[in-house]
């Protein structure tokens, strides 16, 4: 297991949506709102693709960031090359790290490579024409058979690494590249740069064999969320997934947590329109959760009700903090505050207070680097009546969501209301 960036193991990140961040759907103006992030507790900011856009086969208007043409040029509709470096420069001032989407898997169909490479650099169909992975016809499916495309991919890395500062990818589709093609990439790229990130959207094991990626997707655990939420399965079934998650990966690896992102806001709705009632007991979910590498999404933090056009221009309004950006504070601070949450291996692992309501109160301990966090969580649409008994966790606590002091008794009864939560830290 690779060692993790110091920086990583509390971090919250964000992932960006330039094109519909601001009214002017630019990097520059997205900068402008780095502060605000920083100030609500944001370490890290994924930033979807920012390459330019195929025009073959295009989706849309502005077809689909995942489609590429040139894995080291600036899309012009977000700005040029000396505004993405500036937008670095900016959120290093803050503090926070920056993430580049990275798509390794397809380029478009009118990419520079299709003209520039040798044919065989991609997979061909019937007819010799490039193939189109799954039915994403804005795309061509590179063939990893070929040493050359492994060669250009890392050294198109590394080039946003040494020219452009940035801290690490987020990896598309990464289970669908040879996971010997990602070893090499981390080897070679942490020589570049010890301190680099690399988030897997994927969670096959494999991907944490050999010192590739540091994170990996929590999709499973993801759509359990939503099911219970939806009442199409108990809490019974998202505890079920703890104790089998626990066994199937190793300590270190860290699972990227989350209520929404790019697809599901997209595809799946908006998380109000998922999760209903549910969405801030859930929302809580993902930061204490054991593993959890907590994500936000562009929009959730001023709660923003939308499924965002993935094509075309669809820009959030205006909108100043509020409560849901007071939530995310409280959320961000409490996991900065308490090693027990820290991500991989020095976080605490998943202990739990048992009940009398199993299938819909899920009670969590997770300990830690001095610290103490119980997580009191009814996870249903019913009103309960709670029985429990605390052993060696009863005594004093603050009430992380209030500050007030709170007293965990030896015993406790009490009703708790529909997707209630109590967390407790010491």
């Amino acid at each position: 297991m690779t060692q993790h960036p110091e920086w990583s193991y509390h971090s919250v990140i964000y992932e960006m949506n330039v094109r519909q961040l601001t009214a002017e759907g630019t990097l520059r103006a997205a900068a402008e709102h780095l502060p605000f992030l920083r100030d609500m507790g944001i370490d890290v900011v994924w930033l979807m693709p920012v390459y330019p856009i195929g025009e073959e086969g295009r989706k849309g208007t502005l077809g689909s960031y995942y489609s590429i043409r040139d894995y080291c040029a600036v899309n012009p509709e977000f700005g040029t090359m000396a505004d993405f470096d500036a937008f670095v420069a900016r959120a290093h001032a803050l503090g926070m790290k920056v993430l580049l989407d990275w798509v390794a898997n397809h380029t478009a169909r009118d990419a520079r490579w299709i003209a520039e490479r040798p044919a065989t650099w991609y997979e061909r169909d019937a007819q010799g024409e490039p193939a189109v992975p799954w039915d994403w016809t804005d795309t061509a499916k590179l063939d990893y058979g070929e040493r050359g495309v492994w060669e250009d991919q890392i050294a198109a890395m590394e080039f946003w690494l040494r020219e452009h500062a940035v801290d690490g990818f987020r990896c598309d589709m990464a289970m669908l590249v040879p996971v010997a093609f990602w070893n090499e990439a981390s080897r070679r790229l942490r020589s570049v740069k010890p301190d680099l990130f690399l988030l897997a959207e994927a969670e096959e094991t494999n991907l944490f064999e050999q010192p590739a990626f540091d994170a990996c997707y929590a999709w499973k655990m993801h759509h359990l969320m939503n099911d219970v939420a939806q009442q199409r399965v108990r809490v019974t079934a998202l505890r079920d997934y703890l104790y089998a998650d626990r066994n199937e990966y190793p300590d270190g690896a860290m699972r990227l947590t989350f209520t929404s992102n790019h697809d599901e806001n997209s595809w799946s709705g908006s998380e109000f329109a998922r999760l209903g009632d549910a969405r801030e007991a859930m929302t809580v979910f993902t930061f204490v959760v054991p593993r959890g590498l907590p994500l936000v999404y562009t929009g959730q933090e001023v709660g923003y009700d939308h499924s965002f056009a993935f094509f075309d221009r669809d820009p959030m309004p205006a909108c100043g903090a509020n409560a849901f950006t007071d939530l995310y504070r409280r959320l961000a601070a409490l996991r900065h505050a308490n090693p027990a949450l820290a991500s991989g291996e020095r976080g605490g692992g998943l202990v739990e207070i048992r009940n009398n309501a199993e299938d819909c109160l899920m009670i969590l301990v997770r300990e830690a680097g001095g610290s103490r966090v119980v997580a009191i969580m009814n996870l249903s649409p019913y009103a309960i009546h709670a029985d429990y008994r605390t052993g060696i966790y009863a005594g004093g606590y603050t009430d992380a969501m209030t500050g007030d002091a709170y007293e965990l008794a030896p015993h406790v009864e009490e009703d708790m209301a529909p997707w209630s939560y109590r967390i407790l830290t010491r």
